[in-house]
């Protein structure tokens, strides 16, 4: 089996993934200094695998929240992986239940958007979707785990004047702007974006993110197809 897909997958995220260093570092570090020790932080890392939705579990955690309340919080701030399986499920619905299930644990924002950019421009090269997809989301899978460990060993180490926090929307950011290649694509992001800021203003703390997301695909949607009217 040829790796060179894998490769691929690969080099297209890891100039993402260095992205999300600092993110990790400071969930690492969150999650010893609230005195769940080096082991949960790694544990929590390995199994649920899903960044902003862990720093929001832990949180919720340590400001006295069950188990059941953390798991709503870090649900809620999932629920645009609804919306990506959504869009890759066709893609990859050749493969076999565990190829999918394994596929759905790896799924990350960046190994999406790499994934998506990719079979969008190669629709029938169906053989290496998913090896390319893996290698993305592998590669991210490491750094993600290295992160975490080494902000929950030195994370006090780390000076509160670096805002570690800011690298989230900057990953973020990093994710968006190549995607921006046409006027519907444009109007979807400033759509969505501005009313993810405006809900979130409002009150709806981590279900802006799904009212962003809704807003933009209506936007993204009526601006295709206007372009697409005679």
């Amino acid at each position: 089996m040829s790796l060179s897909e894998a490769r691929d997958g690969a080099a297209a995220v890891a100039p993402m993934a260095i992205g999300v260093v600092p993110f990790g570092l400071a969930f690492g570090a969150t999650t010893v200094a609230h005195g769940y020790g080096t082991p949960a932080a790694v544990g929590f890392s390995v199994i649920v695998f899903a960044g902003a939705s862990q720093l929001a579990a832990v949180q919720a955690l340590a400001g006295g929240a069950s188990a059941l309340v953390a798991a709503a919080a870090a649900w809620t701030v999932n629920l645009r992986l609804l919306l990506y399986t959504a869009s890759i499920a066709p893609y990859l619905a050749h493969e076999k239940l565990p190829k999918r299930l394994f596929a759905a644990y790896g799924l990350t924002d960046q190994a999406y958007a790499a994934s998506i950019a990719r079979w969008e421009k190669a629709p029938d090269d169906r053989a290496g979707r998913y090896r390319f997809y893996l290698g993305g989301a592998a590669t991210l899978w490491i750094v993600w785990q290295v992160a975490t460990i080494a902000g929950a060993l030195i994370g006090n180490a780390i000076p509160k004047s670096v805002p570690l926090d800011f690298s989230i929307p900057l990953v973020f950011l990093a994710l968006l702007m190549p995607t921006i290649t046409s006027r519907p694509a444009a109007i979807a992001a400033i759509g969505g974006g501005g009313a993810a800021v405006l809900s979130a203003e409002l009150g709806a703390h981590s279900l802006s993110i799904l009212v962003g997301a809704v807003v933009g695909i209506a936007a993204g949607a009526l601006a295709e197809g206007r372009e697409a009217q005679p």
